[in-house]
Formats: structure tokens, C-alpha cells, sequence
């Protein structure tokens, strides 16, 4: 992560905060006035008084998020191929200089929305082991910071290591886990990725990095971590113990109220010399384009597994849970079968999908909706599903029903629909031409 933000920084593409900040809603406020106008980084130089720096919305760019896979037009299309090549196993290596043992009140302490509960650390990927197989599984999930040896956690239901966690419990023992902060950008796409239970997600990473995963061992727990994450927090999930978490505001723009969730008993907290902190403000376009990592992809490949012919690339907003897929008809009433199957493809996320042709930008809703309201008519092209269930957390079913939208141009009569272009304008620099 490190490499990846001094490259930013070299290239001009962070936005430097070097006025200091409290980690008590200024920075979350900085944050998301900064997001309203750019999709740049953001590096706050000083945040309260820690000496740690923090980076933020790195993630916060389908551009970026397209450069750190390699991806040239489509997103989608690049994440399958990587899916399919080969794994590289990782390589272990010695303690990096330098490493030092701190404490949680040594971090960053960052409440982000009014009714907080207090500090969150929400960009901490969890690192753990399958109790059965051994195999390491990455993913999110919040902590609320209560005191240098406790954390307290929430796993949502469908998580893998929600079972790894229920599987140990039941056994009567903890779960040894490891919390990585600014860990390389490979495994942090890894941990936001639909990946099968006895899947590999280390594995994984190294395919997105197409090259082998540097690992040291842990001090305290029997876990390899990445060597170049910045931050590492080492410990276990208590068995049989559950305590009062929150509020949080989430992604939806809502506060999840207090409830008692997991504790997560910390054991060592490890440095790297001056490391980065990775903050991420719920909501926001980093959270999103993670998210969207997880439902794009997991939509695409419901779409190729359907045999469905010309499917391009697949985006969403999270925020509003809708999913674009980009699409080249091949007959009548294709872009119909197109959105069932989508529709179908994911139980939380796909509340409304649209399909659009290959013209469109999937990452712009302006261009979507454009494309829906000036190639045919709105009141037949609109398909309410009634009664389906929705996002999981849902106890009043207020997310039930499904809005499938064709706005694709009427099949056969493409060429009526050619868009306008203004020759050059993709290669004006307003630099050259404004005073």
C-alpha cells in the first residue's frame, strides 16, 4: 500500500492534508468534503496525537481500481481471466527491520457519524484460518476500539468467518485472528472479492499481484501475514462472549443501533516504521467501489454461467443497491433474459438493474438514466418484481421487490441511436486554453 501511495504522490494524484486534524469527525468531515468534488487520496499528514499518518479513499476509483488489476476496458472481463490463471504459492520471509510492538491508543482514534459509539477501525481486513482445512480466508468487518486489549466486532451473517468463528465456538475454543491495516492493495481487492468457502483468498491476491505473496509469521498467533502490511493486529475471537457494539453509521446512510456482537481479545499490535494508517468513511465512494467489486463480479459470472451472449461489463452503486450491466444485443428481447438472470445473480445487492448498450458509461448514472429515458419509452421498458426478498438484514421486508430497467435501444434499430461527438474533445488539456 505504501508503494502504491507514493506513487500517487509523485504522479500529483493526493490531495496532502498537513494541517492538523481531529480523528473526531473532522477527519471523516475533511473526507467527505474532499469526495464531493474528487476521487483523489487523501493523506492527512497529522490526526489528533497520533504520530501515525492516515490515507484514505485510495480504493475510492473505478480507474484505480482498473489500474490495480490490470484492466483495460472492462473490469469484469480482466477479473475473470485473473480468476483463471494460475496460483502462486507465497514465500516466507524474516521479521522486517524495523517492526515495532505498539499499543491500539497508539493508532489513530477515528469516530466518523454524530452517534458513533466511538472509535472504529473500518478498513481492517481480517485475516483467519478455516478451523478444518487450514485455509485463509480475508474479509471486513467493523471494530469498535473499547480499550488497548479489546475490540469489539461485528460479522455479518453471511461471512465466512462467521462460521470459521461458530465452528471454533463450538469446540469451546477462540479463533486466532490477525487484523491487517494498509496491507497491499492485492489482498485488500482479495478480502472485497465473492469468493467459494474452500476457497483460497491468499491465493487470489497473488494472482492479482501475479507474483508470489511475501509472508511473516505472527508473534502471538499461528498466522503468516503479509510482510509489507503497515499495521498488524494479532489476536482472537473469545468464544461464548458476546458485548454491546455501536451505534455505526453504515453504508446505507443509516445508524445500525447498539447490539451485543463478538470480542476480539488483541495480543500484540505491530508497526512498521512510520506506517500508514488506512481509514475508510462508510458510505463513501471507497466503500462502495469495494463493495462493487464483490457484486459486479459475482454478477458477471451468474451472466456467463447462463451462457448469455455479449455481455461487456457489469458496475453498481451499492448505496442505492443497483447493478448496469453493459451488453451487446444479439435479438429480441435479450436484454429481458439479460435482466432476469441479473436480477437472479445476487439476493442483497441487485434491487434494481438496468441493462444498457456498449455506448454507455456503467460508472456514470446520468448516463444510464439518459440512455433509459431517450431510447424508447419508460412505461413499457420498467418491470416491478413483486415480492421478492431483499437485503438480508430486512426483519420488515422494506427491501423486498426488484425494479428490472431495459435501456438498451430498441433491437434492430441501432444505428437511430448514434451519439453526438465532438471531435478532440477527449484530448483538451484546459490547462492550455484558461489564463
Amino acid at each position: 500500500m505504501r508503494a502504491a501511495v507514493d506513487r500517487l504522490l509523485r504522479e500529483g494524484r493526493v490531495r496532502v492534508v498537513e494541517r492538523a486534524v481531529s480523528g473526531r469527525f473532522e477527519l471523516a468531515a475533511v473526507t467527505q468534503a474532499s469526495q464531493r468534488e474528487s476521487d483523489a487520496p487523501l493523506l492527512f499528514r497529522r490526526v489528533g496525537n497520533s504520530r501515525f499518518p492516515v490515507v484514505t479513499n485510495l480504493f475510492g476509483s473505478r480507474d484505480r481500481m482498473m489500474a490495480m488489476i490490470g484492466a483495460e476496458d472492462s473490469f469484469c472481463r480482466r477479473w475473470a481471466e485473473l480468476m483463471r490463471a494460475p496460483g502462486a504459492p507465497p514465500r516466507m520471509v524474516g521479521e522486517p527491520a524495523g517492526l515495532e510492538e505498539i499499543r491500539l491508543s497508539d493508532l489513530p482514534a477515528i469516530t466518523y457519524s454524530e452517534r458513533d459509539g466511538g472509535p472504529y477501525i473500518t478498513a481492517g481486513v481480517f485475516l483467519a484460518k478455516e478451523p478444518e482445512s487450514g485455509i485463509p480466508n480475508l474479509s471486513f468487518h467493523r471494530c469498535q476500539v473499547v480499550g488497548d486489549r479489546e475490540l469489539r466486532v461485528r460479522l455479518g451473517s453471511s461471512h465466512h468467518l462467521t462460521r470459521y468463528q461458530a465452528g471454533a465456538e463450538a469446540q469451546g475454543e477462540a479463533l486466532e485472528a490477525a487484523i491487517l491495516l494498509g496491507a497491499p492493495p492485492p489482498l485488500v481487492l482479495a478480502a472485497a472479492a465473492p469468493l467459494a468457502y474452500d476457497e483460497d483468498e491468499m491465493e487470489v491476491a497473488a494472482k492479482i499481484a501475479g507474483a508470489p505473496l511475501a509472508l511473516r509469521r505472527c508473534r502471538t498467533v499461528a498466522l503468516d501475514v503479509p510482510a509489507e502490511t503497515e499495521i498488524v493486529i494479532e489476536g482472537r475471537i473469545l468464544p461464548g462472549i458476546r458485548r454491546p457494539e455501536g451505534p455505526f453509521g453504515e453504508f446505507m446512510g443509516y445508524y445500525v443501533e447498539i447490539g451485543d456482537n463478538h470480542v476480539f481479545e488483541v495480543s500484540a499490535v505491530v508497526a512498521r516504521p512510520d506506517a500508514l494508517y488506512h481509514a475508510l468513511l462508510c458510505g463513501s465512494p471507497e466503500d462502495l467501489r469495494l463493495l462493487e467489486l464483490a457484486v459486479a463480479t459475482r454478477t458477471y459470472q451468474a451472466l456467463l454461467a447462463a451462457n448469455l451472449r455479449g455481455i461487456v461489463d457489469v458496475a453498481c452503486t451499492p448505496f442505492t443497491m443497483s447493478t448496469v450491466v453493459k451488453m451487446e444485443q444479439a435479438y429480441e428481447g435479450h436484454a429481458r433474459q439479460v435482466l432476469m438472470t441479473a436480477v437472479g445473480a445476487n439476493h442483497d445487492w441487485n434491487k434494481t438493474v438496468f441493462a444498457v448498450d456498449e455506448d454507455v458509461d456503467i460508472g456514470n448514472f446520468d448516463d444510464v438514466w439518459w440512455a433509459y429515458l431517450t431510447r424508447g419509452r419508460a412505461d413499457s421498458r420498467a418491470f416491478v418484481l413483486q415480492d421478492l426478498p431483499g437485503f438480508y438484514r430486512d426483519p420488515m421486508k422494506d427491501h423486498w421487490g426488484r425494479l428490472a430497467i431495459d435501456a438498451t435501444a430498441p433491437f434492430g434499430r441501432k444505428s437511430e441511436f448514434v451519439r453526438k461527438r465532438v471531435p478532440g474533445a477527449e484530448a483538451i488539456r484546459l490547462a492550455d486554453y484558461l489564463a
